[in-house]
């Protein structure tokens, strides 16, 4: 789940992290006071889900209140277009009004998990203020990577090892420490997937301090932060991906694709779209019913891809399990002459009541072609492209 920028600050300031002075507007009249109160020169950021606000006009320095009022009302309401948020953008509801720093070097900072080793790693960079990836192709040696243990956490000595990697002045060496080993609790005891900050700025007077921050939370692990859980933003979810939330479901829309695609199991949702890859076209989405998804949840995972005007053809690949595969095939069936569509389907069906399932699915008088394994459904895939204009 991710948060608001002004969100993760808030975090950040119960651990003891140093953030600038900010505060959130949701009007001009708003920004204006907030403005005036900090100090006049401020920064304003809309508060969004996505980066790259800065390139977009998301992030503008004010040199007066009057000037912030008239970039929060320009910002609010409207919808930022960035790179990671594809061409219909995000709506811009709030603004943060924060204070500006005498900046003299910009560091980065961030803790992810490493799938690899089963544990939390620091990265740092004294190259700060640019997107990681692009340093870790460009200078991949100024990257640097400290594990925690999963049982004793970071240890000091080994947050002080980042600090002076990062080059800090001997002046804010102890805090520096201070605040990689306060971030990583900010990690562990969250259930975060990803903290960022960047840029982690040193001030003129040497002072550390999180310019901006990123926060992403662990879906599976908010029963245990009901607090955090209240922090979501649906407006920021595409509405899709809201609808899909609400029914449980597993979905990610994804730019681009023709090929609507329906899967019990994330793996196998993967091996799907990897297939609909080969034969030559693009998945619309990556959709997970999940091994215990109900009728009613089928009919919904269905009618969520039957709304996405990209979707072209509806590949369903099913290992029928828990889920049977006859239980799946009625919630197709249902769903799609509740939306009166006329796409074409193929459908995969293996295991509990497949049969059941694919003689359901050819006697429904629908456009589907079932298939008893994957290989065939992308066979038949392969040619339902064709017939129906080529590759994308």
């Amino acid at each position: 789940m991710n948060i608001h920028e002004y969100q993760a600050k808030q975090i950040l300031d119960r651990y003891g992290v140093p953030t600038p002075r900010a505060e959130v507007a949701t009007t001009a009249a708003e920004a204006k006071e907030i403005a005036a109160r900090i100090g006049g020169r401020v920064v304003v950021k809309a508060q969004v889900h996505a980066g790259g606000r800065g390139k977009v006009g998301g992030v503008r320095l004010v040199d007066t209140p009057a000037e912030a009022a008239d970039v929060a009302e320009s910002l609010i309401g409207s919808r930022l277009v960035t790179n990671q948020t594809g061409p219909a953008g995000v709506p811009v509801e709030k603004v943060m009004i924060a204070e500006t720093l005498d900046i003299k070097k910009e560091l980065y900072l961030s803790i992810v998990v490493d799938g690899n080793i089963g544990a939390p790693v620091v990265m740092a960079s004294t190259e700060g203020g640019v997107e990681i990836e692009e340093v870790a192709e460009r200078s991949p040696e100024k990257i640097f990577r400290v594990a925690g243990d999963p049982l004793i956490g970071l240890t000091t000595y080994r947050a002080r090892d980042l600090a002076m990697a990062l080059e800090v002045p001997p002046e804010a060496l102890r805090s520096a420490t201070a605040l990689i080993s306060n971030l990583y609790r900010v990690f562990v005891e969250n259930d975060c997937s990803l903290v960022e900050i960047n840029p982690l700025v040193i001030t003129a007077d040497h002072q550390i301090v999180a310019l901006d921050a990123k926060i992403n939370l662990e879906d599976d692990a908010l029963f245990r932060h009901p607090d955090l859980a209240e922090l979501r933003d649906s407006n920021q979810q595409d509405p899709l991906e809201r609808r899909a939330y609400k029914s449980d479901l597993a979905y990610v829309k994804l730019d681009g694709g023709r090929v609507g695609c329906m899967v019990n199991g994330a793996g196998l949702a993967m091996a799907t779209m990897d297939i609909t890859k080969v034969v030559g076209a693009d998945p619309a989405n990556f959709l997970d019913i999940g091994g215990s998804a109900d009728q009613e949840r089928i009919e919904e995972a269905f009618k969520i891809i039957m709304d996405d005007d990209d979707v072209e053809i509806i590949l369903v690949n099913l290992f029928a399990g828990i889920a049977r595969a006859d239980v799946v095939a009625a919630g197709i069936v249902a769903a799609a002459k509740e939306t009166n569509a006329h796409i074409p389907m193929v459908v995969a069906m293996r295991g509990t009541n497949a049969d059941e399932g694919l003689a359901i699915l050819a006697n429904s008088g629908l456009d589907i072609t079932g298939a008893p394994d994957l290989a065939g459904a992308a066979d038949v895939l392969r040619q339902k492209l064709l017939e129906t204009g080529g590759n994308n």
